[in-house]
C-alpha cells in the first residue's frame, strides 16, 4: 500500500487542491451555487473509485451525497460521513495565502477546509481508491453519507437519517473531522459535548437617544445586556443559572483518571495564547472542563454606535450571541428555556428581553471497548507506530448522536487533524504526512475489518 501511495501522492493532492478550491460556504446564500458546486465534485469523486448508486439527494437546505459499494458478501458495512461545506473565510486579510487556492508551505495544505473537512473526508476516498486499485474490489461493504450543511449544525440530514434508516444501515460509522492529542499522537474521541446557541436581544426606548439630554435618567440597553450578562456566572467560574447543571454527571474519581490520561502542559499552552492565567470553573483541570463539564460562553456583543470616532448616545438595542457546551442527559432545549428565565428575572426596570434560538444538540458518550474503535486503534498503531489515546472533546458534531441512536451502530471518530492547524480561523491547513498516513490507516482499518 505505501509504495500505491507513494505512486499517486501527488496526483491525490492536485485532486484535494481541486476540491479546496470550491468556496463551499453553507452559510452564507451567496454561495449557495458554490455548495452545489463542492456536492457535485464529491459525487464525481466517488464514481471516479467505482462507487454504485452515487446520488445527489435534495433537502430544503444544501445537497446530500450518498453512495455505496455492496459486494463484501457476509463481511461488515461501514458508513463513511464527512463534510464538504466549510467555514466563512473572514477575516480575510489576516490569511497569508487566499483562503480558496491552496498553497503547500513547510509540507501542509494552506486553505479554507483543508482539515475541516474536506481533507480528512477526501483521504478516505482516496484510500478506497487505493484499495479498488490494489485489489479490484473491497474487503468490507461500504456506504458513504455527506452532506452540505454541518457547519450550520445539519438541519436537514438528521431527518434524513431518522427517515432512511434502512439506507444508511450499518456496522459501524466512521468519521474523520476531529483531531490529534498532538503530532505524532493519534486520538480517537470517545465523547463530544452537545450544543445549544442563542442570541439575546434587550431593547429599551424606541429609539437611540441623546446622552446630554437623556443619560441618566433613561434605561440603556447596552448596560441592562452587560448587567444579564454578568449574572450568568459565579466569580468561581460557574454557571448561575437555576437548574442549568440538571443531568450533568458526577465526576468519580475513575472518570478523572481516564481524562488525566491525556497529556497537558499548561505553562506551554499560556505561552502559545499568551495567557498570564487559565480560567474556568472552580476543582476542575483544563481537559475536565472542556471535556467533561458544560460551559456557557458569550460569543460576541453589539450595541450602541461601533463607527470611528464618538457618537455620545444612550443606546436602545444591544445583542449577544451565547453558546453552552453540554454533557451527559442535559437536555438542550430545557437548559434554553432555564436560561430564558434567568434573563427575565435579572433583566433591569425599563428594559425588554428577547431570546432566539439557533443550534440546538445532545451530548453524546462512545464505548472505547467496542471492537470497531480497538480494530481502528490497532491500525493507528501499526501505521503511527504509537496507540492512539480516547480523549473526551470540548466540541459538539451533533450529528454523531443522530448517528449512534438511530442507526444503533458504534461511531468511530478517526481524526487525521491537529489541534494547531487553524480551523474555522485564518490559515487553515493540513498536514499532508497526515494526509498520507490517514489513507495508509484508514484502508488498513477496512482490511483489518474484512479480516475477522
Amino acid at each position: 500500500m505505501k509504495e500505491l501511495i507513494k505512486l499517486h501522492k501527488e496526483d491525490f493532492i492536485e485532486q484535494l487542491k481541486s476540491f479546496l478550491s470550491i468556496p463551499s460556504i453553507s452559510s452564507l446564500s451567496a454561495h449557495k451555487e458554490d455548495v452545489q458546486k463542492g456536492a457535485d465534485w464529491v459525487a464525481d469523486a466517488l464514481k471516479e473509485i467505482g462507487m454504485e448508486h452515487v446520488e445527489l439527494i435534495e433537502t430544503e437546505g444544501h445537497p446530500i451525497v450518498y453512495a455505496d459499494w455492496l459486494h463484501a458478501q457476509g463481511k461488515p458495512t461501514v458508513l463513511v460521513y464527512g463534510h464538504y461545506d466549510v467555514q466563512p473565510e473572514d477575516p480575510l486579510d489576516l490569511w497569508e495565502t487566499p483562503p480558496f487556492e491552496p498553497t503547500i508551505r513547510d509540507d501542509k495544505i494552506y486553505a479554507r477546509g483543508a482539515t475541516d473537512d474536506k481533507g480528512q473526508l477526501f483521504l478516505h476516498i482516496k484510500a478506497l481508491d487505493l484499495l479498488m486499485k490494489e485489489n479490484g474490489e473491497l474487503p468490507v461493504n461500504v456506504k458513504f453519507c455527506i452532506e452540505g450543511e454541518e457547519e450550520i449544525a445539519s438541519p436537514n440530514l438528521g431527518p434524513f437519517i431518522n427517515e432512511n434508516q434502512g439506507k444508511l444501515s450499518c456496522d459501524a460509522v466512521v468519521i474523520s473531522d476531529t483531531s490529534f492529542i498532538e503530532k505524532g499522537q493519534p486520538a480517537i474521541c470517545t465523547s463530544l459535548r452537545g450544543a445549544l446557541a442563542m442570541e439575546v436581544t434587550v431593547k429599551t426606548a424606541n429609539t437611540d437617544l441623546h446622552s446630554g439630554t437623556y443619560g441618566g435618567a433613561v434605561p440603556n440597553s447596552i448596560h441592562a445586556l452587560v448587567h444579564i450578562l454578568e449574572s450568568l456566572h459565579h466569580e468561581n467560574g460557574e454557571v448561575a443559572v437555576d437548574g442549568f447543571y440538571e443531568g450533568v454527571p458526577e465526576v468519580t474519581e475513575a472518570l478523572r483518571e481516564e481524562v488525566a490520561q491525556i497529556p497537558f502542559d499548561e505553562e506551554k499552552l499560556k505561552n502559545e495564547l499568551d495567557l498570564e492565567a487559565l480560567f474556568g470553573e472552580e476543582g476542575f483541570t483544563f481537559h475536565e472542563r472542556v471535556g467533561i463539564r458544560p460551559t456557557l460562553e458569550i460569543n460576541g456583543i453589539t450595541g450602541g454606535f461601533q463607527g470611528e470616532g464618538l457618537k455620545t448616545i444612550v443606546p436602545s438595542h444591544a445583542s449577544a450571541k451565547i453558546s453552552c457546551r453540554l454533557v451527559g442527559d442535559q437536555d438542550p432545549q430545557a437548559i434554553y428555556e432555564a436560561i430564558q428565565r434567568h434573563l427575565e428575572a435579572h433583566m433591569q426596570a425599563g428594559a425588554k428581553v428577547e431570546v432566539e434560538q439557533y443550534i440546538k444538540a445532545n451530548p453524546v458518550a462512545l464505548d472505547s471497548n467496542d471492537p470497531m474503535i480497538q480494530t481502528a486503534a490497532d491500525a493507528y498503531e501499526e501505521v503511527y507506530a504509537v496507540r492512539p489515546l480516547f480523549p473526551k472533546e470540548g466540541g459538539s458534531i451533533p450529528i454523531v448522536e443522530v448517528f449512534a441512536r438511530v442507526l444503533n451502530a458504534p461511531v468511530v471518530l478517526m481524526g487525521f487533524g491537529l489541534p494547531s492547524e487553524n480551523l474555522h480561523a485564518p490559515n487553515e491547513h493540513f498536514h499532508i504526512e497526515n494526509f498520507i498516513k490517514g489513507m495508509e490507516t484508514a484502508s488498513l482499518y477496512l482490511k483489518k475489518l474484512g479480516d475477522q
